[in-house]
Protein backbone atom coordinates (compact mmCIF):
# COMPACT_ATOMS: atom_id res chain seq x y z
CA UNK A 1 0.00 0.00 0.00
CA UNK A 2 2.76 2.62 1.18
CA UNK A 3 4.71 1.56 -2.78
CA UNK A 4 1.35 2.31 -4.17
CA UNK A 5 0.73 5.65 -2.19
CA UNK A 6 4.51 7.13 -3.57
CA UNK A 7 3.65 6.05 -6.92
CA UNK A 8 0.82 8.05 -6.88
CA UNK A 9 2.22 10.82 -5.35
CA UNK A 10 5.34 11.12 -7.60
CA UNK A 11 2.45 11.25 -10.54
CA UNK A 12 0.79 13.44 -9.37
CA UNK A 13 3.36 16.05 -7.74
CA UNK A 14 4.26 17.34 -11.47
CA UNK A 15 1.54 17.66 -14.20
CA UNK A 16 3.45 19.06 -16.71
CA UNK A 17 5.41 16.42 -17.44
CA UNK A 18 2.63 13.45 -17.43
CA UNK A 19 2.16 11.22 -20.37
CA UNK A 20 -0.44 12.88 -22.16
CA UNK A 21 0.12 16.33 -20.39
CA UNK A 22 0.15 19.22 -23.58
CA UNK A 23 1.80 21.42 -21.59
CA UNK A 24 4.84 23.67 -23.38
CA UNK A 25 8.20 22.40 -22.34
CA UNK A 26 9.86 25.45 -19.73
CA UNK A 27 5.88 27.04 -19.07
CA UNK A 28 4.60 27.56 -16.45
CA UNK A 29 3.80 23.44 -15.49
CA UNK A 30 7.72 23.20 -15.91
CA UNK A 31 9.82 21.40 -13.04
CA UNK A 32 10.34 23.29 -10.26
CA UNK A 33 12.99 21.80 -8.92
CA UNK A 34 14.97 22.66 -11.76
CA UNK A 35 16.34 25.83 -11.74
CA UNK A 36 16.09 27.89 -14.70
CA UNK A 37 18.89 27.58 -17.49
CA UNK A 38 21.76 29.59 -17.84
CA UNK A 39 21.42 32.13 -20.28
CA UNK A 40 24.69 31.94 -21.97
CA UNK A 41 23.86 30.73 -25.48
CA UNK A 42 27.73 29.52 -25.84
CA UNK A 43 27.82 28.11 -22.23
CA UNK A 44 24.57 26.08 -23.09
CA UNK A 45 24.85 24.37 -25.83
CA UNK A 46 27.94 22.46 -25.22
CA UNK A 47 27.46 19.61 -23.32
CA UNK A 48 27.38 19.40 -19.61
CA UNK A 49 30.38 17.80 -18.05
CA UNK A 50 29.11 17.38 -14.64
CA UNK A 51 26.48 14.86 -13.67
CA UNK A 52 23.93 17.23 -11.69
CA UNK A 53 20.44 16.38 -13.84
CA UNK A 54 19.65 20.20 -13.88
CA UNK A 55 22.47 20.83 -15.52
CA UNK A 56 21.81 17.91 -18.38
CA UNK A 57 17.54 19.17 -18.43
CA UNK A 58 18.79 22.45 -19.08
CA UNK A 59 21.29 21.94 -21.50
CA UNK A 60 18.60 19.58 -23.31
CA UNK A 61 15.47 21.77 -22.97
CA UNK A 62 17.94 24.57 -24.58
CA UNK A 63 18.55 22.04 -27.59
CA UNK A 64 14.63 21.83 -27.54
CA UNK A 65 13.51 25.35 -27.16
CA UNK A 66 10.13 26.36 -28.90
CA UNK A 67 9.33 22.11 -29.15
CA UNK A 68 6.07 22.15 -28.05
CA UNK A 69 5.32 18.48 -28.62
CA UNK A 70 8.35 17.55 -26.71
CA UNK A 71 7.49 16.73 -22.80
CA UNK A 72 9.33 16.34 -19.81
CA UNK A 73 8.42 13.97 -17.10
CA UNK A 74 10.41 14.31 -13.74
CA UNK A 75 9.52 11.77 -10.83
CA UNK A 76 11.72 10.21 -8.12
CA UNK A 77 12.87 6.78 -7.33
CA UNK A 78 12.18 4.44 -4.09
CA UNK A 79 15.43 5.78 -2.46
CA UNK A 80 14.72 9.69 -3.27
CA UNK A 81 16.84 9.91 -6.21
CA UNK A 82 15.69 12.91 -8.76
CA UNK A 83 15.14 11.50 -12.45
CA UNK A 84 13.77 13.05 -15.73
CA UNK A 85 12.49 10.84 -18.40
CA UNK A 86 12.11 13.63 -22.02
CA UNK A 87 9.73 11.56 -25.15
CA UNK A 88 8.22 13.73 -27.58
CA UNK A 89 4.19 12.49 -27.73
CA UNK A 90 2.72 10.26 -30.17
CA UNK A 91 6.22 8.98 -30.98
CA UNK A 92 6.97 7.09 -28.11
CA UNK A 93 4.73 4.58 -25.90
CA UNK A 94 4.07 6.68 -22.45
CA UNK A 95 1.60 3.66 -21.00
CA UNK A 96 4.72 1.06 -21.39
CA UNK A 97 6.82 3.31 -20.53
CA UNK A 98 5.23 4.17 -16.90
CA UNK A 99 4.29 0.17 -16.51
CA UNK A 100 7.74 -0.90 -17.50
CA UNK A 101 10.40 1.94 -16.25
CA UNK A 102 8.66 4.27 -13.53
CA UNK A 103 6.66 2.34 -11.44
CA UNK A 104 9.56 -0.14 -11.36
CA UNK A 105 12.14 2.57 -9.72
CA UNK A 106 9.23 3.93 -7.73
CA UNK A 107 8.44 0.91 -5.97
CA UNK A 108 10.99 0.21 -2.55
CA UNK A 109 13.24 -2.66 -2.92
CA UNK A 110 16.13 -3.31 -0.40
CA UNK A 111 18.09 -4.94 -2.72
CA UNK A 112 17.85 -2.18 -5.54
CA UNK A 113 18.21 0.41 -2.54
CA UNK A 114 21.13 2.44 -3.16
CA UNK A 115 22.08 0.57 -6.84
CA UNK A 116 22.59 3.81 -9.43
CA UNK A 117 19.57 4.01 -11.86
CA UNK A 118 21.58 2.85 -14.64
CA UNK A 119 22.39 0.10 -12.89
CA UNK A 120 19.13 -0.73 -12.21
CA UNK A 121 18.00 -0.48 -15.98
CA UNK A 122 20.84 -2.22 -17.58
CA UNK A 123 21.46 -4.83 -14.48
CA UNK A 124 18.64 -5.66 -12.73
CA UNK A 125 15.85 -7.76 -14.21
CA UNK A 126 12.88 -5.51 -12.21
CA UNK A 127 13.07 -3.03 -15.18
CA UNK A 128 11.72 -5.19 -18.35
CA UNK A 129 13.53 -3.09 -21.03
CA UNK A 130 15.05 -4.96 -23.66
CA UNK A 131 17.46 -2.93 -25.92
CA UNK A 132 18.70 0.20 -23.76
CA UNK A 133 21.47 1.98 -24.55
CA UNK A 134 23.58 4.51 -22.40
CA UNK A 135 24.05 7.88 -24.34
CA UNK A 136 25.82 10.92 -23.94
CA UNK A 137 23.65 14.64 -25.01
CA UNK A 138 24.50 14.80 -28.58
CA UNK A 139 23.89 10.58 -28.99
CA UNK A 140 20.76 10.73 -26.97
CA UNK A 141 19.38 13.83 -28.51
CA UNK A 142 19.25 12.16 -32.02
CA UNK A 143 18.24 9.47 -30.41
CA UNK A 144 15.28 11.34 -28.95
CA UNK A 145 14.61 12.81 -32.06
CA UNK A 146 14.00 9.09 -33.41
CA UNK A 147 11.37 8.41 -30.85
CA UNK A 148 12.79 7.07 -27.94
CA UNK A 149 12.75 8.09 -24.48
CA UNK A 150 15.73 9.43 -22.23
CA UNK A 151 16.41 8.89 -19.03
CA UNK A 152 18.61 10.87 -16.53
CA UNK A 153 19.36 10.62 -13.26
CA UNK A 154 20.63 12.97 -10.62
CA UNK A 155 25.32 11.99 -10.28
CA UNK A 156 25.21 9.64 -13.15
CA UNK A 157 26.96 10.35 -16.09
CA UNK A 158 24.63 10.71 -19.58
CA UNK A 159 21.13 9.39 -20.44
CA UNK A 160 19.71 6.36 -20.07
CA UNK A 161 17.86 5.64 -23.92
CA UNK A 162 14.98 3.13 -23.94
CA UNK A 163 13.63 2.27 -27.13
CA UNK A 164 10.40 2.71 -26.75
CA UNK A 165 8.66 3.68 -29.84
CA UNK A 166 5.09 4.12 -31.28
CA UNK A 167 3.73 5.23 -33.85
CA UNK A 168 1.42 4.65 -36.75
CA UNK A 169 2.68 2.72 -40.16
CA UNK A 170 1.09 1.95 -43.09
CA UNK A 171 0.59 -1.88 -43.13
CA UNK A 172 2.18 -4.35 -46.27
CA UNK A 173 0.47 -4.68 -48.95
CA UNK A 174 0.53 -5.52 -52.51
CA UNK A 175 2.81 -3.84 -55.06
CA UNK A 176 1.32 -0.75 -56.96
CA UNK A 177 3.19 -0.46 -59.95
CA UNK A 178 5.68 -3.84 -60.14
CA UNK A 179 2.31 -5.93 -60.28
CA UNK A 180 2.62 -10.17 -60.62
CA UNK A 181 0.06 -12.50 -61.65
CA UNK A 182 2.33 -15.64 -60.07
CA UNK A 183 4.22 -14.74 -57.41
CA UNK A 184 5.19 -12.94 -54.04
CA UNK A 185 1.99 -10.16 -53.14
CA UNK A 186 3.77 -7.87 -50.37
CA UNK A 187 5.47 -4.69 -50.75
CA UNK A 188 8.05 -2.47 -49.36
CA UNK A 189 6.42 0.37 -46.97
CA UNK A 190 8.33 3.03 -45.21
CA UNK A 191 9.70 1.47 -42.32
CA UNK A 192 12.94 0.59 -42.69
CA UNK A 193 12.59 -2.01 -39.60
CA UNK A 194 10.13 -3.40 -41.31
CA UNK A 195 11.30 -3.52 -44.62
CA UNK A 196 14.56 -5.14 -43.36
CA UNK A 197 12.42 -7.80 -41.82
CA UNK A 198 10.68 -8.80 -45.23
CA UNK A 199 14.41 -8.97 -46.39
CA UNK A 200 15.75 -11.22 -43.95
CA UNK A 201 12.43 -13.32 -44.41
CA UNK A 202 14.08 -14.46 -47.66
CA UNK A 203 17.63 -14.06 -47.21
CA UNK A 204 17.96 -16.50 -44.09
CA UNK A 205 22.09 -16.33 -43.97
CA UNK A 206 24.43 -14.83 -41.03
CA UNK A 207 26.42 -13.82 -44.66
CA UNK A 208 23.63 -11.32 -45.14
CA UNK A 209 24.89 -8.11 -43.69
CA UNK A 210 23.51 -4.38 -43.23
CA UNK A 211 25.52 -1.42 -42.20
CA UNK A 212 23.55 2.01 -40.99
CA UNK A 213 24.39 5.40 -42.11
CA UNK A 214 22.05 8.73 -41.25
CA UNK A 215 22.41 11.37 -44.19
CA UNK A 216 20.73 14.73 -43.94
CA UNK A 217 22.01 17.27 -41.91
CA UNK A 218 18.16 18.27 -40.53
CA UNK A 219 16.27 15.04 -41.50
CA UNK A 220 18.89 12.31 -40.11
CA UNK A 221 17.51 10.08 -42.27
CA UNK A 222 18.68 6.53 -41.78
CA UNK A 223 19.72 4.88 -44.80
CA UNK A 224 20.97 1.04 -44.85
CA UNK A 225 23.78 -0.37 -47.24
CA UNK A 226 22.73 -4.03 -46.89
CA UNK A 227 25.03 -6.81 -48.88
CA UNK A 228 25.30 -10.70 -48.90
CA UNK A 229 29.11 -10.78 -47.42
CA UNK A 230 30.79 -13.44 -49.90
CA UNK A 231 28.84 -12.80 -53.24
CA UNK A 232 29.51 -8.75 -53.31
CA UNK A 233 32.73 -7.54 -54.48
CA UNK A 234 34.39 -5.67 -52.21
CA UNK A 235 35.31 -2.67 -54.35
CA UNK A 236 31.96 -2.12 -55.46
CA UNK A 237 30.67 -2.03 -51.82
CA UNK A 238 33.44 -0.16 -50.80
CA UNK A 239 32.38 2.53 -54.12
CA UNK A 240 28.86 2.82 -53.04
CA UNK A 241 29.87 3.73 -49.18
CA UNK A 242 32.71 6.28 -50.56
CA UNK A 243 29.52 7.78 -52.94
CA UNK A 244 27.06 7.98 -49.89
CA UNK A 245 29.81 9.19 -47.47
CA UNK A 246 30.18 12.38 -50.24
CA UNK A 247 26.53 13.31 -49.97
CA UNK A 248 26.25 16.67 -47.63
CA UNK A 249 22.43 17.83 -47.63
CA UNK A 250 19.74 18.95 -45.48
CA UNK A 251 17.74 16.15 -45.72
CA UNK A 252 16.92 12.93 -47.41
CA UNK A 253 12.84 12.49 -48.01
CA UNK A 254 13.32 9.93 -50.73
CA UNK A 255 15.30 7.57 -52.02
CA UNK A 256 15.66 9.28 -55.31
CA UNK A 257 17.29 11.86 -53.47
CA UNK A 258 20.40 9.36 -53.06
CA UNK A 259 20.07 7.82 -56.70
CA UNK A 260 21.20 11.16 -58.70
CA UNK A 261 24.40 11.10 -56.20
CA UNK A 262 25.34 7.62 -56.85
CA UNK A 263 24.80 8.00 -60.89
CA UNK A 264 28.14 7.90 -62.92
CA UNK A 265 26.77 10.15 -65.41
CA UNK A 266 23.65 12.43 -64.16
CA UNK A 267 22.94 13.83 -67.08
CA UNK A 268 21.64 11.10 -69.10
CA UNK A 269 18.06 10.16 -69.61
CA UNK A 270 18.19 6.51 -69.00
CA UNK A 271 18.46 4.94 -65.44
CA UNK A 272 22.07 3.96 -63.65
CA UNK A 273 20.30 2.78 -60.48
CA UNK A 274 17.31 0.25 -60.11
CA UNK A 275 14.55 0.98 -57.58
CA UNK A 276 12.01 -1.79 -56.42
CA UNK A 277 9.10 -2.02 -54.56
CA UNK A 278 9.40 -5.75 -54.24
CA UNK A 279 10.98 -7.44 -51.56
CA UNK A 280 11.83 -10.58 -53.57
CA UNK A 281 13.20 -8.81 -56.66
CA UNK A 282 15.65 -6.86 -53.90
CA UNK A 283 16.44 -10.22 -52.81
CA UNK A 284 16.90 -11.45 -56.26
CA UNK A 285 19.63 -8.67 -56.70
CA UNK A 286 21.30 -9.44 -53.81
CA UNK A 287 21.86 -13.02 -54.30
CA UNK A 288 23.55 -11.79 -57.70
CA UNK A 289 26.05 -10.01 -56.03
CA UNK A 290 24.70 -6.48 -55.79
CA UNK A 291 24.15 -3.91 -53.56
CA UNK A 292 21.03 -2.77 -51.77
CA UNK A 293 20.38 0.88 -50.86
CA UNK A 294 17.51 0.94 -48.58
CA UNK A 295 16.07 4.80 -46.98
CA UNK A 296 13.97 4.87 -44.37
CA UNK A 297 10.73 6.79 -44.89
CA UNK A 298 10.51 5.56 -48.56
CA UNK A 299 8.94 2.38 -49.77
CA UNK A 300 10.92 2.38 -52.61
CA UNK A 301 13.94 0.84 -52.11
CA UNK A 302 17.58 1.11 -54.74
CA UNK A 303 19.81 -1.65 -55.99
CA UNK A 304 23.21 -1.02 -58.24
CA UNK A 305 25.08 -1.99 -60.18
CA UNK A 306 22.54 -1.99 -62.96
CA UNK A 307 22.50 -2.55 -66.62
CA UNK A 308 20.03 -1.87 -69.62
CA UNK A 309 19.29 -5.71 -69.74
CA UNK A 310 18.08 -5.91 -66.51
CA UNK A 311 15.98 -3.09 -66.95
CA UNK A 312 14.40 -5.13 -69.34
CA UNK A 313 13.35 -8.11 -67.05
CA UNK A 314 10.77 -8.29 -65.04
CA UNK A 315 10.62 -10.87 -61.66
CA UNK A 316 7.41 -12.50 -63.40
CA UNK A 317 9.88 -14.28 -66.10
CA UNK A 318 11.18 -16.50 -63.61
CA UNK A 319 7.96 -17.20 -62.00
CA UNK A 320 6.49 -18.86 -65.20
CA UNK A 321 7.66 -21.31 -67.36
CA UNK A 322 11.00 -20.81 -69.60
CA UNK A 323 9.09 -21.07 -72.80
CA UNK A 324 6.45 -18.71 -71.83
CA UNK A 325 8.94 -16.35 -70.41
CA UNK A 326 11.35 -16.60 -72.78
CA UNK A 327 8.22 -15.50 -75.37
CA UNK A 328 6.94 -12.78 -73.28
CA UNK A 329 10.63 -11.67 -73.42
CA UNK A 330 10.77 -11.71 -77.00
CA UNK A 331 7.67 -9.54 -77.71
CA UNK A 332 8.93 -7.05 -74.91
CA UNK A 333 12.08 -6.15 -77.02
CA UNK A 334 9.87 -5.68 -80.21
CA UNK A 335 7.68 -3.25 -78.49
CA UNK A 336 10.81 -1.31 -76.88
CA UNK A 337 12.17 -0.28 -80.40
CA UNK A 338 7.90 -0.21 -81.51
CA UNK A 339 8.22 2.53 -78.90
CA UNK A 340 11.15 4.63 -80.06
CA UNK A 341 10.81 4.48 -83.35
CA UNK A 342 7.61 4.00 -84.48
CA UNK A 343 6.15 7.60 -84.97
CA UNK A 344 9.69 8.50 -86.52
CA UNK A 345 9.47 5.78 -89.05
CA UNK A 346 6.03 6.85 -89.97
CA UNK A 347 7.08 10.58 -90.63
CA UNK A 348 10.49 9.20 -92.44
CA UNK A 349 8.61 7.34 -94.78
CA UNK A 350 5.09 9.37 -95.64
CA UNK A 351 7.39 12.90 -95.82
CA UNK A 352 10.53 11.38 -97.39
CA UNK A 353 10.13 8.30 -98.81
CA UNK A 354 6.81 7.54 -99.77
CA UNK A 355 7.94 4.89 -102.67
CA UNK A 356 8.60 2.36 -99.65
CA UNK A 357 4.63 1.39 -99.20
CA UNK A 358 2.85 -0.21 -101.09
CA UNK A 359 0.65 1.03 -103.59
CA UNK A 360 -2.64 0.51 -101.91
CA UNK A 361 -1.65 1.32 -98.51
CA UNK A 362 0.21 4.95 -100.00
CA UNK A 363 -3.56 5.69 -101.52
CA UNK A 364 -4.88 5.07 -98.15
CA UNK A 365 -2.64 7.03 -95.93
CA UNK A 366 -2.71 10.25 -98.81
CA UNK A 367 -6.33 10.29 -98.67
CA UNK A 368 -6.43 10.45 -94.87
CA UNK A 369 -3.81 13.40 -94.50
CA UNK A 370 -5.80 14.83 -98.04
CA UNK A 371 -7.45 17.46 -95.44
CA UNK A 372 -4.75 17.71 -92.98
CA UNK A 373 -3.17 20.93 -93.09
CA UNK A 374 -0.17 20.10 -90.97
CA UNK A 375 3.37 18.28 -91.65
CA UNK A 376 3.66 14.74 -90.65
CA UNK A 377 5.62 15.64 -87.93
CA UNK A 378 3.72 18.72 -86.86
CA UNK A 379 0.81 16.36 -86.68
CA UNK A 380 2.68 13.56 -84.96
CA UNK A 381 4.07 16.18 -82.14
CA UNK A 382 0.21 17.63 -81.57
CA UNK A 383 -0.76 13.88 -81.09
CA UNK A 384 2.63 12.84 -78.90
CA UNK A 385 1.99 15.64 -76.96
CA UNK A 386 -1.77 15.11 -76.33
CA UNK A 387 -1.13 11.74 -75.12
CA UNK A 388 0.98 12.66 -72.60
CA UNK A 389 -0.61 15.46 -71.40
CA UNK A 390 -4.14 12.89 -70.89
CA UNK A 391 -1.30 10.30 -69.44
CA UNK A 392 0.27 12.80 -66.43
CA UNK A 393 -3.50 13.72 -66.09
CA UNK A 394 -4.88 10.34 -65.47
CA UNK A 395 -2.18 9.59 -63.17
CA UNK A 396 -3.05 12.57 -61.13
CA UNK A 397 -6.13 12.71 -60.60
CA UNK A 398 -7.94 10.56 -58.21
CA UNK A 399 -8.10 7.34 -58.77
CA UNK A 400 -11.74 6.47 -59.35
CA UNK A 401 -11.75 8.87 -61.97
CA UNK A 402 -8.54 9.05 -63.27
CA UNK A 403 -8.51 5.71 -65.46
CA UNK A 404 -11.88 7.18 -66.72
CA UNK A 405 -9.77 10.69 -67.91
CA UNK A 406 -7.17 8.83 -69.20
CA UNK A 407 -9.48 6.73 -71.84
CA UNK A 408 -12.27 8.50 -72.60
CA UNK A 409 -10.32 11.25 -72.95
CA UNK A 410 -7.88 9.64 -75.45
CA UNK A 411 -11.29 7.93 -77.57
CA UNK A 412 -12.94 11.60 -77.71
CA UNK A 413 -10.27 13.76 -78.16
CA UNK A 414 -8.74 11.27 -81.00
CA UNK A 415 -12.12 10.81 -82.59
CA UNK A 416 -12.32 14.91 -82.72
CA UNK A 417 -8.95 15.46 -84.18
CA UNK A 418 -9.50 13.33 -87.13
CA UNK A 419 -13.57 14.52 -87.96
CA UNK A 420 -11.73 17.73 -87.86
CA UNK A 421 -9.09 16.98 -90.30
CA UNK A 422 -6.53 18.48 -87.49
CA UNK A 423 -4.94 14.91 -88.07
CA UNK A 424 -5.48 11.63 -89.47
CA UNK A 425 -6.52 8.54 -88.62
CA UNK A 426 -3.15 6.23 -89.58
CA UNK A 427 -2.07 9.12 -87.17
CA UNK A 428 -3.63 8.41 -84.40
CA UNK A 429 -3.15 4.63 -84.85
CA UNK A 430 0.65 4.75 -85.03
CA UNK A 431 0.88 7.26 -82.10
CA UNK A 432 -1.33 5.01 -79.51
CA UNK A 433 0.21 2.25 -80.28
CA UNK A 434 4.03 3.59 -79.37
CA UNK A 435 2.21 4.65 -76.33
CA UNK A 436 0.95 1.55 -75.32
CA UNK A 437 3.59 -0.11 -76.60
CA UNK A 438 5.80 2.08 -73.48
CA UNK A 439 4.10 0.31 -70.95
CA UNK A 440 5.64 -2.96 -72.02
CA UNK A 441 8.75 -1.84 -70.54
CA UNK A 442 9.17 -2.98 -66.82
CA UNK A 443 10.88 0.06 -65.31
CA UNK A 444 8.75 3.01 -65.30
CA UNK A 445 12.00 5.39 -65.39
CA UNK A 446 13.65 3.79 -68.62
CA UNK A 447 10.09 4.23 -70.59
CA UNK A 448 10.55 7.77 -69.66
CA UNK A 449 13.68 8.08 -71.02
CA UNK A 450 12.46 6.38 -74.25
CA UNK A 451 9.60 8.50 -74.76
CA UNK A 452 12.19 11.33 -74.00
CA UNK A 453 14.62 10.42 -76.48
CA UNK A 454 11.33 9.42 -79.37
CA UNK A 455 10.60 13.67 -80.06
CA UNK A 456 14.45 14.21 -81.38
CA UNK A 457 14.26 10.80 -83.29
CA UNK A 458 10.86 12.47 -84.81
CA UNK A 459 12.52 15.69 -85.63
CA UNK A 460 15.61 13.61 -86.88
CA UNK A 461 13.20 11.99 -89.33
CA UNK A 462 10.58 15.15 -89.93
CA UNK A 463 14.16 16.84 -90.90
CA UNK A 464 16.33 14.06 -92.63
CA UNK A 465 14.15 10.73 -93.12
CA UNK A 466 15.48 7.25 -92.90
CA UNK A 467 19.27 8.82 -92.91
CA UNK A 468 18.28 11.15 -89.14
CA UNK A 469 16.85 7.66 -87.95
CA UNK A 470 19.79 6.07 -88.51
CA UNK A 471 22.02 9.03 -86.96
CA UNK A 472 19.88 9.10 -84.11
CA UNK A 473 19.71 5.36 -82.90
CA UNK A 474 23.56 5.49 -83.38
CA UNK A 475 23.90 8.35 -81.20
CA UNK A 476 22.01 6.31 -78.80
CA UNK A 477 23.68 3.01 -78.78
CA UNK A 478 27.11 5.18 -78.87
CA UNK A 479 25.73 6.63 -75.48
CA UNK A 480 24.80 3.47 -74.13
CA UNK A 481 27.72 1.69 -74.53
CA UNK A 482 29.82 4.96 -72.78
CA UNK A 483 27.88 4.71 -69.82
CA UNK A 484 28.46 2.83 -66.45
CA UNK A 485 26.87 1.96 -63.12
CA UNK A 486 29.16 2.14 -60.38
CA UNK A 487 31.94 0.95 -62.69
CA UNK A 488 29.31 -1.94 -64.20
CA UNK A 489 29.27 -1.26 -68.46
CA UNK A 490 25.61 -0.85 -68.75
CA UNK A 491 25.05 -2.70 -72.17
CA UNK A 492 26.85 -5.76 -69.84
CA UNK A 493 26.34 -8.69 -71.00
CA UNK A 494 25.37 -7.18 -74.72
CA UNK A 495 28.58 -5.63 -74.68
CA UNK A 496 31.02 -6.52 -73.75
CA UNK A 497 29.86 -9.63 -74.46
CA UNK A 498 29.53 -12.02 -70.84
CA UNK A 499 28.53 -15.32 -70.14
CA UNK A 500 24.61 -15.42 -69.63
CA UNK A 501 23.52 -13.06 -72.53
CA UNK A 502 22.40 -15.95 -74.51
CA UNK A 503 20.76 -17.67 -71.07
CA UNK A 504 19.13 -15.26 -69.07
CA UNK A 505 19.04 -11.81 -71.96
CA UNK A 506 18.28 -13.70 -75.12
CA UNK A 507 16.51 -16.24 -73.79
CA UNK A 508 14.90 -17.35 -70.40
CA UNK A 509 16.96 -20.78 -69.76
CA UNK A 510 15.28 -23.47 -67.35
CA UNK A 511 16.51 -22.51 -63.52
CA UNK A 512 18.91 -25.13 -63.36
CA UNK A 513 20.50 -23.91 -66.46
CA UNK A 514 21.87 -20.74 -65.43
CA UNK A 515 24.68 -21.77 -63.23
CA UNK A 516 27.07 -18.39 -62.99
CA UNK A 517 25.96 -15.01 -61.25
CA UNK A 518 26.46 -12.01 -63.61
CA UNK A 519 30.19 -10.79 -63.00
CA UNK A 520 30.65 -7.42 -61.91
CA UNK A 521 33.72 -6.81 -61.95
CA UNK A 522 36.67 -8.58 -63.40
CA UNK A 523 35.77 -12.01 -65.15
CA UNK A 524 35.85 -14.18 -62.15
CA UNK A 525 31.94 -15.66 -62.05
CA UNK A 526 31.10 -17.26 -59.73
CA UNK A 527 29.03 -20.62 -59.22
CA UNK A 528 24.99 -20.75 -57.86
CA UNK A 529 24.34 -24.46 -58.07
CA UNK A 530 26.15 -27.83 -59.02
CA UNK A 531 26.47 -27.16 -63.14
CA UNK A 532 23.31 -28.61 -65.27
CA UNK A 533 22.06 -30.51 -62.13
CA UNK A 534 18.60 -30.86 -63.74
CA UNK A 535 15.50 -32.72 -62.83
CA UNK A 536 16.60 -37.13 -63.47
CA UNK A 537 13.59 -38.84 -64.88
CA UNK A 538 13.72 -41.98 -62.46
CA UNK A 539 14.08 -45.16 -63.91
CA UNK A 540 11.02 -47.95 -64.15
CA UNK A 541 11.07 -50.71 -61.92
CA UNK A 542 12.58 -53.76 -63.22
CA UNK A 543 15.27 -52.06 -65.42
Amino acid sequence: MIRWKRLLFGILRQPSGHPGNNTRPGGKGADSRIPPSDQNPERILQEPKDDRLEEKVAWLRKRLDKCSDVQYYPFLTADGRRCMAVYIMNMSDQTLFLQQVVQPLMAADEVDSGLPVMDRLFRRSRVPVTGAQHVDGEEGLNKLLDGQILLAANGEKGWACLPLTNFNKRSISEPSNEVVIRGPREAFVEDIATNLTLIRRKVKSPDFKTEEQLIGTYTQTKVVIAYIEGLCKPALLDEVKLRLSRIEMDGVLEGSYLEEYLEDNPFSPFPQIQYTERPDTAAAGLLEGRVLIMCDGSPIQLMAPVTLPMLLLFSEDYYQRWLTGTWIRWIRYFFVVISLLLPSIYIAVTTFHPELLPSNLLMTVAGARETVPFPALIEALIMEITFEVLREAGIRTPKPIGQTVSILGAIVIGQAAVQAGIVSAPMVIIVSMSGIASFVIPHVDLGLAFRFLRFPVMFAAGSFGLFGISVSVILIVLHLVSLRSLGTPYMYPLAPIGDGWLKDFVLRAPVWFMKKRPDFYKNNPSNRMVYHKRPVIPEEEGD
